[in-house]
């Protein structure tokens, strides 16, 4: 007797509301970024480690109310955690965890980060723990995840995977967190408007204090032989292609990883508009409201116009040959910026930002601007040479 023919096994489908594995998770790798810009910002500058003269370890782990306080640092402690909360909770959520459980998770996480924060800098000079502070920080992650809450249950996780699908290639969430860190950079004054990166002379001071008094200086002192003498100006037409290149090569970042089509021109418009935003939000935050479009030289609009123009001239090119153009514009970018000297507003903007109540915030926004290009550039050359054909049967 025939045996009847058996009918083809069936592929399990993934369960309702589950994220294709497809794509990289963005929201784990900014949760993990913001949770190190959060230890940065706590500990900078990592400097005068030392045991509390007289205090045994019992009495450091106990937190104590503070004396005195200011409204900018409790405000910072408390807006600060929120990004924080609502990241843990989604990153809970991709990582299937019930929303209940996911809640819990962020605040718990959050809370004992702060506190582990707070206990560390009872051994920095110039840094001072405080019940208050580890209060504020765990009632700004609960804000945060009340606001994360509040948007997934407007829908908004299932309208952003439609919008990722529709406007993303697959395996690109890594480069969208780098993208969204974009912005970051500009917090710190940059030497050049709406560039990122470090010039040759902050390398030359940084190797002069670090083997200035070492027994081999002579060997280095190449390094630093030069330094001050970079001073002047950087000429219109270099600074014009600086900053045309600055918003072209994270336009092209984004190419990478959208789709052709006129959605890219909707990339291009926020670009212009988010970094605009960044570089004024620095300005008033280190000189006043008055003087927020300070940074903007003459030369400013045109560069702008320019790469954007560029920009908008590539939004049919394909995936591979955009980041192939992002490796070209950002490396010109970056030697641009290396070579750029130091200008008097420059020169003010460091100081007022050295000294003035975002001190804390000095070493993570610097270090942003100045490694972006670079983790971009990986990013780029990882799109340029990696094989996306499907695996045979």
């Amino acid at each position: 007797m025939d045996k009847a023919p058996r009918a083809p096994a069936r592929v399990p489908r993934a369960p309702s509301g589950a994220s294709a594995p497809a794509h990289e998770s963005s929201v784990l790798l900014l949760a993990v970024v913001f949770t190190g810009l959060v230890i940065y910002a706590s500990l900078y500058p990592f400097t005068g480690w030392t045991w509390p003269a007289g205090q045994p370890l019992s009495a450091l782990l106990v937190l104590r109310w503070p004396r005195y306080h200011l409204g900018f640092d409790d405000g910072s402690n408390f807006v600060g955690y929120m990004p924080l909360g609502a990241l843990l909770y989604a990153s809970a959520l991709r990582l299937g965890r019930r929303p209940p459980a996911a809640g819990v998770l962020a605040v718990v996480l959050s809370a004992a980060l702060s506190w582990s924060m707070e206990f560390t800098q009872h051994f920095l000079p110039g840094r001072y723990s405080s019940l208050m502070d580890w209060a504020l920080n765990s009632l700004g992650a609960a804000a945060g995840l009340s606001l994360a809450v509040a948007v997934q249950s407007a829908g908004a996780g299932v309208r952003w995977s439609t919008v990722r699908e529709n406007w993303f290639v697959p395996h690109s969430g890594a480069t969208l967190a780098l993208l969204l860190l974009w912005p970051i950079g500009f917090l710190y004054p940059r030497n050049v408007p709406f560039c990122q990166g470090i010039t040759w002379e902050r390398l030359q001071e940084a190797a002069y204090d670090l083997l200035s008094d070492h027994p081999l200086a002579p060997w280095f002192e190449w390094l630093w032989a030069s330094l001050g003498e970079n001073t002047g100006t950087m000429s219109k037409a270099a600074e014009a292609l600086a900053v045309a290149l600055g918003l072209l090569g994270p336009c092209l970042l984004a190419f990478a990883i959208s789709r052709p089509g006129w959605r890219r021109a909707a990339l291009v418009a926020a670009a212009v508009g988010v970094g605009l935003a960044a570089n004024t939000l620095s300005a008033a935050l280190n000189f006043g409201p008055v003087h927020a479009l300070g940074w903007v030289t003459s030369t400013v609009p045109a560069g702008l116009t320019l790469g954007a123009v560029l920009a908008l001239a590539c939004v049919f090119v394909g995936q591979r040959p955009a980041a192939a153009l992002g490796l070209v514009a950002l490396s010109i970018n970056v030697a641009l910026v290396a070579q750029a000297p130091s200008d008097p507003y420059y020169a003010e903007s460091l100081q007022q930002w050295e000294q003035g109540r975002f001190i804390h915030f000095h070493g993570l926004a610097q270090w942003v601007g100045w490694l972006w290009p670079f983790a971009a550039l990986a990013g780029l050359f990882r799109r340029v040479v990696r094989n996306d054909a499907p695996a045979p049967a």
